[in-house]
């Protein structure tokens, strides 16, 4: 054998023990009747295609579902895997509900999560019963006196202009030596959250804030999501701060962490930001466009302390991209929101502009100072998040097949990735559309983030963040929606002495951070189910959306298209295009479909060549029973 041979060679492996099961089990779907037309069963079609067809008795289906079937087809259920013996085709479990009729978004909205494990009940008694009873609340004046005051500080928030749950301020001012002390200031939730407490079992289990189009499932009750914790201006809010010295090259000099106390000056939306970097020369801002200002600051202390802010980020993100890290962006889409049907009125791609990056790099750096700081104090119980390098065999293929399209990528490092996906990058829509599906290609093979706890992996070398290429990194600047930024702000405490450290063993640590990475899966899923059922549902609205598409992946009947406007990836389908025939080729490495389209005009039809990172023109509709995004190609020159 050819000494190279090996890595074609499929590996293969068998299943030997279930250690445990992951899947809620539950899915949503639609009843049929089975091939044979059984009377003892009904066949329950998952929407999820990852989940078994299952077979449920047909006693849990309504009482004339057999005679009339058919007048159950645009209905949605819920549907339970029992269990799936070796030996047949389909699961066997039960119907557990009826949710409505396909194609209501608060139906479809349900089953997503529903089938995704996602707690999305009242706060019961026993957890409310943990916040302050008091009719308005008010920090104990020996509470402000056992922690630093920045309360005289110019301190604001900039979040996203529907943000209620503010946990992150932040603050800049000149030193007298020329540097600049700036400052991330995050709720401190642990104050209200104690360990142990029902509340904070409650928010362990949910583990995480869900966040849909039309909506948000908290983690936390309302009163400390949109009050207490929220750092809501021109009130007096606990927090956790980090303040670097940092020259104008974005050198930290010194640091420093501590509990505090601040009162924000102000509520910045993301836009509001923007239109101040855009504008640094103005000196008399138009009040009316901003929020108010409180604490005797003025709009423009605000504009130069966020002018300030953007020139170190600057400084800090050049560093960081300079020492190997990697950024593989994906379109994420906004909804305008019907004020009357919370039906989506249109949509569009949110833009990351400096505004966004400036808080993301101040975040990233609150983040790596608090996880070495913790770490330091704590070697073997630290909450951590490690990113593993990319599945090799993976990567591998997609560098092999990019380079059989004239597109060379160095996959040997993060740093390598980046650059060389940049080399690609630039103004005119075709490299805008290639940058963009490389980056998809890119996201393909890579792992996903993981909470660990230090005392369980052998070294620190396995600690490794492989997108930001940093040794250590953790979460702290988020504790009102992810818990383990609450145990980080515990062990953050413990290593200031404020408090003793979780009352955890490390292997209940790990347990605890295996919980919060599955929550987090799941959240993520359900935020983009959420977002494609809306594009859906708008797609319906409009009747067919026509739009740009450029080629993934071809296979000898269909290929992958990335709808460029939307972000999304699918699967288009040749058998029902209105073809003379269709001819599939490989050639060195290379998938080809030649579609030859009836013509009038020719006998021989009109030839349209799909190969990888071809631009294609494509028909965007919905299924007329339920809200399945479908895509059918669109016949050149029409």
């Amino acid at each position: 054998m050819h000494p190279n041979w090996s890595k074609f060679i499929q590996k293969t492996g068998k299943v030997v023990h279930v250690l445990e099961r992951k899947h809620s089990r539950i899915a949503a779907g639609h009843l049929k009747l089975c091939p044979d037309k059984n009377k003892n069963w009904a066949l329950f079609s998952p929407n999820d295609s990852r989940v078994p067809r299952i077979m449920v008795p047909l006693s849990d289906c309504p009482n004339n579902f057999y005679e009339r079937h058919y007048d159950y087809a645009s209905v949605l259920f819920l549907a339970e895997i029992i269990d799936w013996k070796e030996t047949s085709t389909f699961a066997a479990g039960k119907l557990v509900k009826c949710l409505g009729n396909t194609g209501n978004v608060e139906v479809e909205t349900e089953g997503i999560l529903i089938e995704n494990a996602v707690d999305y009940t009242e706060f019961p008694n026993e957890v409310l019963e943990c916040l302050p009873q008091e009719e308005k609340w008010y920090i104990p004046d020996h509470e402000i006196r056992s922690r630093k005051d920045f309360r005289k500080e110019c301190i604001f928030t900039i979040d996203p202009a529907t943000a209620r749950d503010m946990d992150d301020a932040v603050s800049c001012s000149l030193l007298d030596n020329g540097n600049y002390e700036v400052g991330v200031h995050i709720a401190d939730v642990t104050y209200f959250v104690e360990e142990g407490s029902k509340l904070d079992e409650f928010a362990k289990s949910r583990s995480t804030s869900v966040y849909l189009v039309q909506k948000v499932v908290p983690m936390l009750p309302r009163l400390l999501c949109d009050n207490l914790c929220s750092l809501n201006p021109g009130q007096d809010r606990l927090t956790y701060s980090v303040v670097w010295e940092m020259t104008s090259n974005g050198d930290i000099c010194r640091h420093w962490i501590g509990r505090s106390v601040i009162n924000s000056c102000s509520k910045l939306s993301y836009e509001h930001a923007q239109s101040m970097l855009e504008n640094p020369d103005t000196k008399i801002w138009n009040a009316s466009e901003y929020p108010q200002i409180f604490n005797g600051f003025t709009l423009n202390d605000i504009a130069k302390r966020i002018y300030q802010l953007h020139l170190l980020a600057v400084k800090l993100r050049e560093k960081r991209f300079c020492n190997g890290a990697l950024r593989l962006d994906q379109i994420k889409l906004q909804f305008t929101l019907d004020t009357e049907s919370n039906l989506p009125s249109g949509f569009n791609v949110f833009v990351h502009k400096d505004s966004n990056k400036l808080i993301e790099d101040f975040m990233l750096l609150a983040n790596m100072t608090v996880a070495e700081q913790i770490y330091k104090a704590f070697p073997s119980l630290s909450l951590l998040r490690r990113h593993p390098a990319p599945q090799p065999k993976m990567m591998e293929d997609i560098v092999s097949m990019c380079e059989t399209m004239g597109i060379i990528l160095d996959a040997s490092s993060s740093g390598a990735l980046q650059s060389s996906i940049a080399q690609y990058a630039g103004d005119d829509y075709l490299s805008l559309a290639r940058t963009q599906l490389l980056m998809n290609l890119c996201s393909k093979p890579m792992n996903c983030a993981l909470y660990f706890c230090t005392g369980v992996l052998e070294e620190p070398s396995m600690f490794h963040h492989y997108a930001l290429n940093v040794p250590f990194y953790t979460h702290f600047t988020s504790p009102i929606r992810r818990y383990p930024d609450i145990i980080v702000h515990r062990l953050l405490g413990a290593s200031l002495n404020y408090n003793p450290p979780p009352n955890l063993q490390p292997e209940e640590m790990e347990k605890c951070a295996i919980h919060c990475n599955d929550k987090k899966y799941n959240a993520k899923r359900v935020s983009d189910l959420s977002a494609e059922l809306f594009l859906a549902a708008f797609i319906r609205k409009m009747g067919c959306v026509h739009s740009k598409g450029m080629v993934l992946g071809v296979m000898d009947h269909s290929f992958d298209c990335l709808i460029l406007e939307m972000g999304i990836i699918k699967r288009v389908y040749c058998d029902k295009l209105p073809l003379l025939k269709r001819e599939y080729k490989r050639s060195h490495g290379v998938s080809q479909l030649n579609l030859f389209w009836k013509d009038p005009f020719s006998s021989n039809g009109l030839e349209q060549v799909i190969v990888m990172f071809a631009m294609v023109d494509v028909i965007i509709t919905t299924d007329k029973e339920s809200l399945q995004i479908r895509v059918t190609l669109k016949k050149p020159g029409t």
